[in-house]
């Protein structure tokens, strides 16, 4: 595995936490941060303790997320990094759009969300925005994730059906490793010619938020299920962290260094 090159040929952004994926053709990454742009925002399912003054992680189930709130994967939303505005899209038409800078755009987003899917909060939606070195992940080493294309192949043929790799919500897609070979790189790094270099950190344990389709909002899969059953874990995926900050794009190549 010494010798592995992944290609990488997918890099996504996911601002809100729950919502949909941007991609990006390239990103840079700082040293010890997390991928740029993402899970700056979550909206907040009813009260959850969460103090933006000193931010720590919260279990996801206190926000709205797919493993329970699979209507939000019918969603298409474009977060504008320069006006702050969040738009959000069911279909071909415009649901909503606020700025989340602002008090009023807050509003705007969390009234549609009290519209959306009533049934399904505990409480008043509420748009929470991370401050510098938070983001809102599941995992509070999850700085930037990896999903091995390979073994998105190797789920398909053990569920029977297509899967959509955005299923996994990951920001790097990689090529060049066989089925669940990521699983192993923990404590190696990966790196570029450029200088970039993540260290692999832990494996990524699948949640029920896998069995929702991104593209229909159907809970029409049991991903966790098939991989524990196929392989004894519900593991696909690594997170890495930053180790030395550089840019990245699509079809960069990460080269495995042991740890």
């Amino acid at each position: 595995m010494t010798n592995a090159a992944l290609t990488v040929t997918a890099l996504h952004r996911y601002p809100v936490k729950g919502l949909s994926p941007e991609p990006l053709a390239s990103a840079v990454l700082e040293t010890g941060g997390y991928f740029p742009g993402d899970r700056l925002f979550a909206v907040e399912n009813g009260p959850s303790g969460f103090d933006p003054a000193a931010p720590r992680h919260q279990p996801k189930i206190k926000y709205l997320m797919l493993m329970r709130n699979e209507a939000l994967a019918r969603l298409r939303t474009v977060y504008d990094d320069a006006t702050g505005v969040l738009t959000i899209r069911e279909g071909e038409s415009e649901v909503a759009r606020g700025d989340l800078g602002t008090p009023a755009g807050r509003l705007a987003i969390e009234a549609f969300f009290r519209r959306y899917i009533p049934k399904e909060l505990r409480g008043p939606p509420k748009v929470l925005a991370a401050r510098a070195g938070y983001r809102f992940t599941d995992s509070p080493r999850g700085f930037v994730s990896l999903i091995n294309l390979a073994s998105v192949a190797a789920v398909e043929d053990m569920v029977g059906a297509p899967v959509d790799p955005l299923r996994f919500r990951g920001n790097l897609h990689v090529t060049g490793l066989p089925a669940f070979a990521e699983l192993d790189l923990v404590g190696t790094e990966l790196t570029t010619e450029a200088g970039l270099r993540l260290k692999v950190s832990k494996r990524i344990v699948r949640c029920a938020a896998t069995n929702v389709d991104p593209a229909t909002g159907q809970r029409d899969l049991a991903i966790p299920d098939a991989l524990q059953k196929n392989l004894g874990h519900a593991d696909c995926g690594i997170y890495a962290e930053v180790v030395s900050g550089g840019g990245m794009g699509v079809g960069d190549v990460l080269r495995v260094v042991p740890g």
